[in-house]
């Protein structure tokens, strides 16, 4: 009879140690189970490595991680699941990178747990080890524990590792160059440089040469030779932005250099070999833009080798809080001041909008609140203005006529209330307000972005910071 494979928990949490040995050896496994990183290296020295072993990341004495590395040189075939709760880029590519099978976050479902050590008993392939870098902090850090964001970081830590292109698509401000720079930052080309291009922020006729350079005397105002982006990145990670606005002859050549690795400068006629990995992103739809013909099919699939998709923020608003918290406290960090912090009702606020500009808008909202919220609490009042206002809290006034296109009799009405109650220098009073609605109205549509606020009021971007300044000093 063939013996039950055997199967080690290391968890110093013997709560979570009971119940995965538990439902493992339910399921026909012989388990053992360990608290501590050091109580498997004494087991090891007495009795053979068992057939799977799964560690917790946090443990006092070393880590899940070190004991990795100790039996991933020892034991090389030993197939390792790492467990974690704090399920970031940084832990899971620095756990498939040492050579973990898996990633098993938590709290995660025990059948989960018990079809995940099937499936990796049938694969014994250890990933391949590259030193460890720098864990990625700070505002720019991708952040977020909703599920969609595990698979995501997941994913990130295995392709980090291979030397594929990848296609991230999402949103207008999902952070698809966040997760450019994280596949680049967690794989072995992490030391060498990595270079980002939006290519619908360089005109069509300038594009060739800032992607390949050009030579000296190319064309009219090239003085001196120009290295292009993709020598800039020789080594290391190019990231091109916004593919899909690439212009159809460009697409040619970038198909060439991914199949060939070589090209030519603008007027050159020397051969250009490069050693270069593709991240391309995009927010539109590629394969309607193969239909229409204006994107190449054969490109797609070049740079569509594996695709990640960025849930926008509506997709998990359960990050919104810890995103916000981030934000808050880098924008306090710039402005030398104590952070704000987000107050029950304002975090119900920001859950309920539907973040139309996702997390490049909330990150303006953060710091707008942290210019202007008048207190270290932000309250609900402090997003009138910058968050539409939910239906439930609009509420009617007997003195202003409810329809909201009546403007100005609701305007007539409130001025013959507040002179039949005295009120004085109501002029400037109305030009406040008017301004006020106006600004802040512009500013949420645009999500933050003034000088697109300003073209759309029709006022000058100077005029606006102005007004902004002055409202923000009366704040």
């Amino acid at each position: 009879m063939t013996p039950a494979p055997r199967i080690w928990v290391v968890d110093d949490d013997r709560a979570v140690r009971f119940v995965l040995a538990t439902a493992l050896s339910e399921a026909g496994y012989d388990v053992a189970g360990f608290d501590g990183a050091q109580a498997v290296r004494e087991a090891l020295a007495r009795r053979p490595a068992p057939d799977l072993l799964f560690t917790d990341v946090r443990m006092p004495g070393d880590s899940g991680l070190q004991l990795l590395e100790s039996l991933k040189q020892a034991h090389p075939q030993l197939p390792v699941v790492v467990m974690s709760a704090y399920t970031d880029v940084a832990s899971t590519a620095g756990a498939f990178r040492g050579g973990a099978q898996e990633f098993l976050s938590k709290p995660f479902d025990l059948d989960e747990a018990v079809a995940l050590a099937a499936r990796v008993l049938g694969d014994r392939e250890p990933a391949p080890a590259v030193p460890r870098e720098e864990d990625a902090t700070g505002a720019d850090a991708l952040v977020g524990d909703t599920p969609q964001m595990r698979q995501l970081f997941r994913a990130i830590g295995r392709l980090a590792q291979a030397p594929v292109s990848v296609l991230v698509t999402g949103e207008t401000g999902t952070g698809k160059e966040l997760v450019a720079r994280a596949l680049h930052r967690e794989s072995p080309r992490a030391r060498r440089p990595f270079v980002a291009l939006n290519t619908a922020a360089i005109p069509a006729e300038l594009l060739e040469s800032e992607l390949f350079g050009h030579e000296a005397g190319a064309f009219t105002g090239a003085s001196r030779r120009y290295v292009g982006r993709f020598e800039q990145a020789d080594g290391g990670t190019l990231f091109l932005d916004e593919i899909g606005d690439m212009p159809a002859s460009l697409q040619t050549r970038l198909l060439r250099v991914l199949a060939e690795d070589e090209f030519f400068r603008v007027g050159g006629r020397e051969l250009i070999r490069v050693d270069v990995r593709v991240i391309a992103a995009t927010h539109q739809d590629l394969e309607a833009l193969v239909a229409q013909g204006r994107f190449r099919a054969d490109l797609l699939h070049r740079l569509d080798v594996v695709r990640l998709r960025l849930p926008p923020l509506r997709e998990r608003r359960d990050d919104v809080p810890r995103l916000a918290e981030r934000f808050l406290q880098a924008a306090a960090a710039k402005l030398d001041a104590p952070p704000k912090r987000l107050g029950r009702g304002a975090l119900l606020r920001l859950r309920e909008h539907d973040w139309p500009g996702n997390v490049r808008e909330l990150q303006n909202l953060c710091w707008r609140l942290a210019a202007l919220a008048p207190a270290d609490l932000v309250a609900p009042q402090d997003l009138d203005g910058l968050l539409p206002a939910r239906p439930e809290a609009v509420r009617p006034d007997a003195s202003v006529p409810a329809a909201p296109e009546d403007w100005e009799t609701a305007l007539r009405a409130w001025a013959d209330a507040r002179l039949r109650a005295g009120d004085a220098d109501l002029h400037a009073q109305a030009r406040e307000r008017l301004d006020r609605a106006l600004l802040e109205t512009a500013l949420a549509q645009t999500g933050g972005r003034r000088a697109e606020a300003a073209v759309r009021l029709g006022v000058g971007r100077n005029t606006l910071t102005r007004k902004l300044g002055a409202r923000g000093r009366r704040g």
